[in-house]
């Protein structure tokens, strides 16, 4: 091991004491690395011992830091079978450092141009078999190439192999179909790096939203309070991300400013607080506009998405709103026409062809194209489960919902 690196995990390293927390929590401070060939550690080494000075900065001034995490460059990108069966053992190396140390990985997207690769599939299940903390994603649309309808039925058919690679059907939380996501986004498993060392920010700041948005008396009104007090405390989380940049002699991307939500502060209910009826009837693609209109005209540095979220398994509003039959797909899709990032953590039949999922991807890839804006999906094929089925995966961050229907 480096000597950079203590012999405590990062997970361990909280700052502890009884100065009062931040508006917001601190999802992830995500350390981007280039890595030569995946057995190069001492750049991810020194990339954990960053993380972990970051931790202590951040916890230092109040702030709840969730998780740390390193994106790679896409350094199986076009790989043929044989090259990524003989990556395994490198990639379990790494992913054994980094669960040491509390750090969640992403080595980006395994497919970036448009073919089919029918053995993709059987390695991401051997992969997230053999590993605990590595996510991975691939390219449905791009600038350059449009929609990648042929990339789209690949996804699809990781989607299925995962869906029984781990018990419960968790496997898919690792990985996503990504549309136009560009390098740098904090948030996984779509993250990526490209060129020198970076850091990026990314939040949890439902509950922000929902204070800023209540009590608002119309769109306008809505977005002027948000946009001030996003404005406000976003500042404080970027001067702590150029200082911490600047002394670890790294580039700062910014922060993605998507209002991820979690089991205690739902972007549902921030929505709700607006509209005054249910997510899911009328008045919320106005509310989801509006929120999207503020996230893109911030005074801060912003990357990655810096779109409205809309996790469906991850979110309690969200989640009994689709127990409760109040929206679908079709109408997660039309949201994403006014915000991102697509969908997300969305369960469908165990049952559901290889066909019907490509379908749906090609859908939010062909939505990425046409707008030219980073969405992405993560669908979880539910074991055993049908449409309109309650459902709960065995993962502390997910909550119970309803399958939804695919056509």
């Amino acid at each position: 091991m480096a000597s950079t690196l203590s012999s405590q995990s990062l997970a361990s390293q909280s700052v502890t004491g009884t100065k009062e927390m931040r508006p917001v929590r601190i999802r992830t401070i995500t350390a981007g690395v280039p890595l030569r060939t995946p057995e190069d550690r001492a750049p991810f080494e020194r990339a954990i011992a960053l993380l972990a000075r970051a931790r202590t900065r951040v916890e230092a001034a109040g702030y709840e830091l969730q998780t740390v995490r390193i994106a790679t460059q896409p350094m199986l990108a076009g790989a043929d079978p044989d090259s990524r069966k003989q990556a395994l053992p490198a990639l379990e190396a790494l992913d054994r450092l980094a669960a040491q140390y509390g750090v969640i990985t992403n080595i980006g997207p395994l497919l970036t141009n448009d073919v089919v690769d029918p053995e993709l599939g059987a390695w991401c299940a051997e992969l997230v078999r053999r590993t605990r903390t590595i996510s991975f994603s691939v390219r449905i649309a791009s600038a350059a190439g449009g929609v990648h309808r042929k990339a789209c039925l690949t996804a699809a058919d990781i989607t299925r192999a995962l869906e029984t690679a781990l018990p419960g059907g968790v496997a898919n939380f690792r990985f996503a179909a990504a549309a136009n996501v560009p390098p740098g986004t904090p948030f996984f498993p779509v993250g990526y790096h490209e060129g020198d060392p970076a850091i990026a920010i990314g939040l949890e700041s439902a509950s922000l939203v929902q204070s800023a948005m209540a009590g608002a008396t119309d769109a306008a009104d809505a977005e002027q309070r948000l946009r001030h007090r996003m404005n406000e405390v976003l500042r404080e989380v970027e001067a702590i991300g150029v200082e911490l940049a600047a002394s670890e002699r790294v580039r700062y991307l910014g922060i993605d400013a998507s209002p991820a939500p979690g089991l205690d502060r739902s972007i549902g209910a921030a929505i709700e607080a607006f509209t005054h009826v249910p997510f899911g009837s009328a008045s919320t693609l106005t509310a989801c506009a509006t929120i999207t209109a503020v996230l893109k005209s911030l005074s801060v540095k912003t990357c990655g998405y810096s779109g409205l979220m809309l996790p469906v398994l991850e979110d309690p509003v969200l989640a009994a709103r689709a127990r409760e039959g109040r929206y679908g797909i079709e109408e997660l899709l039309l949201y994403s026409t006014v915000c991102g990032t697509g969908l997300d953590v969305v369960p469908i039949p165990g049952d559901t062809p290889v066909e019907s999922i490509a379908r749906v991807i090609d859908d939010l890839a062909t939505l990425s194209a046409k707008l030219s804006k980073p969405l992405s999906t993560r669908l979880f094929p539910a074991p055993g489960a049908k449409a309109g089925d309650a459902v709960r995966f065995d993962d502390p961050h997910l909550t119970e919902t309803s399958v939804f229907a695919v056509d």
